[in-house]
């Protein structure tokens, strides 16, 4: 160790510890720091993620078709690119609280199985839904992503059941997380 032979020997020591202290102190507000800023981060990041920050709004209608046509687009008979366009009332305890329509596009034919693509929106007081999936016809119940929609529903997602497609039972259960 090199000394300044100018200075006391006391002096030099003290010094000496004020450097190191400083380092020391300097060294643990760095780790202090990161940490908080890591800690900041990461709850951050985990309340973005949190299940308990989305809402979740249960909506169950009931459904009554009024309108209905069967586009037949290409050879006769079911093929690809047939269409079926719809529109109804949404009921709730047995009044109209909305209306709305959609159209299910053939993507597949495997025989009698008709494979769709189907596109809905449902328009209610406090805004629309918009819903898509592909649904295999005959079956009585389909799933649909909701995948946005206006309003009270804007940046909607979830999901809605329908059951008794095409009956005078249809009915929805809408799922809407927000």
């Amino acid at each position: 160790m090199v000394t300044n032979s100018s200075e006391p020997a006391g002096v030099q020591r003290r010094e000496r510890g004020k450097s190191t202290r400083r380092a020391t102190l300097a060294r643990s507000f760095a780790v202090s720091l990161v940490t908080a800023l890591v800690g900041v981060c990461a709850v951050g990041s985990a309340d973005a993620d949190a299940p308990g920050k989305s809402r979740v709004e249960v909506l169950e209608l009931d459904v009554q078709n009024d309108q209905y046509t069967n586009t037949d687009l290409g050879p006769a008979g079911p093929s690809l690119g047939d269409m079926y366009v719809y529109s109804g009332a949404a009921m709730k305890d047995g009044r109209a609280v909305g209306r709305g329509g959609g159209s299910c596009q053939v993507i597949h034919v495997d025989g009698e199985e008709l494979t769709t693509q189907c596109l809905i929106t449902i328009e209610l007081e406090r805004g629309s839904l918009t819903m898509q999936s592909l649904w295999v016809s005959g079956t009585s119940s389909l799933d649909m992503a909701i995948t946005g929609g206006t309003g009270d529903f804007s940046n909607a997602r979830g999901t809605a059941r329908y059951w008794d497609i095409a009956t005078s039972k249809e009915r929805m259960r809408a799922e809407i997380v927000r």
